[in-house]
């Protein structure tokens, strides 16, 4: 471990949001509500806030429904007493414990670690702690596991490590990740509301800004919204899921690429299509849809292959045989075959989009044709695929 960091190694934080129990819960929010006293005493000391970025920005909806009102605050004025944006401490927060609802005792505990030694709210290790940890809350200790420390901790460490002059570099001595920098730049955009340019026909690729895992850049979220008029609807780890009571909609996984989230979003925007060759050679706008024709568009909507290689191409179901590489990958796998009779599908962060359904699907669209999401607890067994998957995906 190296002097300044805070975990051994770059390390995906789960927010898993499992149940506390109820002695925890209520210790925790009685915790919050005095501190949400002791942030006004706090903040009446402080100075004007700080002329740098993020700093005047005020939290979006979507903050102030989604960050406890006194975890909030303490945001905003740890920030304003350390010149940082506030967005981005709010940001390292969710990333690091689910704004302290992480199911990982580390995150709440008092005295837990998890394996790299890190505790509390925002993931201190003890030999960092002892360098940069704050008496946030005026009760005389300096204690990771106090939410109001922690974040004001957290707040002081950026200061020496880059913040405000040099973001990347203060995140990245947070987590040495590029996923980890891409994530909470992510979630700062999204706390603040910020506007992204939009386009009503073209991809939703959302690019990204490193070659890491989760290679999705600030605000790649809202420019997802932005550009579609589908319900963009998010939850945790990397597997897709359903939407309750709606078997139309699938919740898009925030521990995916960009690119990936993407291909759940095109995939959400065709799932009323009947099943039809309408599709070909120009999968956009089509009033129908079948398998090869469906595959065509969450491939061009997510930026994977240009609309000009698929209107010269004009793919069918016999041509993913041998398109992208050989294997299931990681997050989306295309299955295909010429015989018995051609036909394609893709598994997509562990949902199946397929236009065929006759006993290969016990979903909510198991009586439905066209492309929809298919639940099954295998792969279709009445032909032998050929297994790709897109590079890198």
């Amino acid at each position: 471990m190296t002097a300044g960091s805070i975990a051994e190694e770059a390390r995906p934080r789960g927010r898993g949001g499992g149940a506390l129990t109820a002695a925890t819960s209520a210790a925790l929010l009685g915790l919050l509500m005095a501190l949400a006293v002791v942030a006004g005493i706090t903040g009446a000391s402080l100075g004007p806030e700080a002329a740098v970025e993020g700093a005047g920005d005020s939290p979006s909806a979507f903050a102030s429904r989604e960050i406890p009102a006194p975890s909030l605050l303490l945001y905003q004025r740890a920030a304003q007493r350390y010149r940082i944006d506030w967005a981005i401490l709010a940001a390292i927060g969710e990333v690091e414990c689910n704004q302290g609802r992480d199911a990982d005792p580390s995150c709440w505990r008092e005295g837990a670690t998890n394996s790299a030694g890190a505790g509390g709210p925002m993931q201190f290790i003890a030999s960092t702690w002892a360098t940069y940890g704050v008496d946030g809350d005026g009760d005389g200790r300096i204690d990771r596991w106090a939410p109001a420390d922690a974040i004001y901790g957290a707040a002081n460490y950026l200061a020496h490590t880059g913040a405000p002059r040099d973001y990347r570099r203060a995140i990245l001595a947070y987590n040495h990740a590029g996923w980890y920098l891409d994530e909470v730049r992510t979630w700062a955009a999204r706390y603040r509301g910020s506007a992204l340019p939009t386009s009503s026909d073209a991809a939703l690729t959302i690019g990204s800004s490193s070659g890491d895992r989760m290679g999705q850049p600030a605000g790649a979220d809202t420019l997802l919204r932005s550009q579609t008029i589908t319900p963009v609807r998010f939850i945790a780890g990397e597997r897709a899921q359903l939407a309750p009571g709606d078997g139309h909609a699938a919740l898009i996984p925030v521990g995916v690429p960009a690119v990936v989230q993407a291909m759940v979003v095109a995939a959400d925007e065709l799932q009323s299509l009947p099943y039809g060759p309408g599709g070909h050679p120009d999968p956009r706008g089509a009033l129908e849809e079948d398998c090869s024709s469906t595959i065509n568009y969450v491939l061009y909507r997510s930026g994977l292959r240009p609309i000009s290689e698929i209107l010269a191409q004009n793919p069918v179901a016999q041509d993913y045989v041998h398109w992208g590489e050989p294997g299931p990958g990681r997050w989306v796998t295309i299955y295909a075959t010429a015989s018995p009779t051609a036909h394609a599908f893709m598994v997509v962060a562990g949902l199946r989009l397929d236009t065929s359904h006759d006993g290969t699907d016990v979903g909510p669209s198991r009586l439905e044709d066209g492309p929809r999401w298919r639940l099954l607890d295998h792969i279709p067994t009445w032909a032998h695929w050929s297994v790709r998957h897109p590079p890198g995906l």
